[in-house]
């Protein structure tokens, strides 16, 4: 599948953000640092975050790195070096923003996301990764949780986003040895959904994201939030939350997704639900 015109998308200094029919490509851009993560590249994602979320021609977002990585991990000169000696206050102050776009803003976005895994992708990467609600790494890209060989281990919530998406002997065996893995390795494990050739990766990422958009943007906000949401809850509990997201979802919904899908199968005999979605513009 080809592409359309890249269009360039907000002015920040460690991010570039490009649209393409639909589709915000989000690209950490330090490749001289292997993307790795400063405290200012973390406050430009917080911007990019809050700009895309509210930009009416944006429906997907695609994160990924500039260059031969996604991204090396936290920046240990600018983001450990540069605030281990300052106050308390001041160093969570730097961090806040790590925090905030990693995990608490990916986790809860209001559009859905891709992680798009072109290299090397280690440390603090893992969060962003495991963030985004899918991953599609290159079967060359290399994976890794080194903080043990440098006496720290993987924090930050790295390793509560790998033990939320890897077994725990996975997750025990590569935070305790330090080892890497392909993206082959990585799909087999579930921390990502699939692994493709390289060459193949960009094509590949965008067919997704053509699907995601080509689904009711409502009804499939509800969806990815009810997944995150009942993973800790009771079946009981969650059979609630369902019902009532699912009557919130309809009522938000614009386009009457759920009349337009009985009627086109019901009444029209014209799609059958298993093997596509209904016509959205009926």
């Amino acid at each position: 599948m080809t592409g359309g015109t890249l269009k360039k998308f907000g002015d920040w200094k460690n991010v570039l953000v490009e649209i393409e029919d639909g589709i915000g490509w989000v690209t950490l851009n330090r490749p001289e640092k292997r993307n790795a993560m400063s405290p200012a590249l973390n406050d430009d994602m917080v911007d990019v975050l809050n700009a895309i979320e509210v930009e009416e021609s944006i429906g997907v977002l695609v994160l990924t790195g500039a260059g031969t990585a996604f991204t090396a991990g936290m920046d240990l000169r600018e983001y450990f070096r540069a605030l281990d000696h300052l106050p308390y206050h001041q160093q969570m102050q730097g961090r806040r923003s790590a925090w905030n776009w990693q995990w608490r803003m990916l986790m809860n976005y209001a559009k859905p996301t891709i992680a798009m895994v072109n290299g090397w992708c280690f440390g603090g990467g893992f969060t962003p990764l495991v963030g985004c609600d899918l991953a599609i790494a290159a079967e060359e890209a290399q994976f890794g949780l080194s903080e043990i060989n440098w006496g720290i281990i993987p924090g930050g919530n790295v390793t509560r986003s790998v033990v939320a998406t890897m077994n725990q002997r996975d997750s025990m065996y590569y935070v305790m040895t330090g080892k890497t893995f392909d993206g082959k390795k990585a799909a087999q494990m579930g921390l990502v959904n699939e692994a493709v050739p390289l060459a193949n990766l960009r094509a590949h990422t965008r067919e997704l994201a053509k699907e995601l958009l080509s689904k009711n943007p409502t009804v499939l906000r509800a969806a990815k939030q009810a997944v995150r949401a009942t993973m800790g809850m009771s079946f009981e509990l969650a059979d609630d939350y369902l019902m009532a997201k699912s009557a919130q979802s309809r009522f938000f919904d614009t386009e009457n997704g759920r009349a337009k899908g009985l009627k086109q199968f019901l009444d029209d005999k014209s799609f059958r639900p298993g093997l596509g979605g209904y016509k959205r513009d009926e």
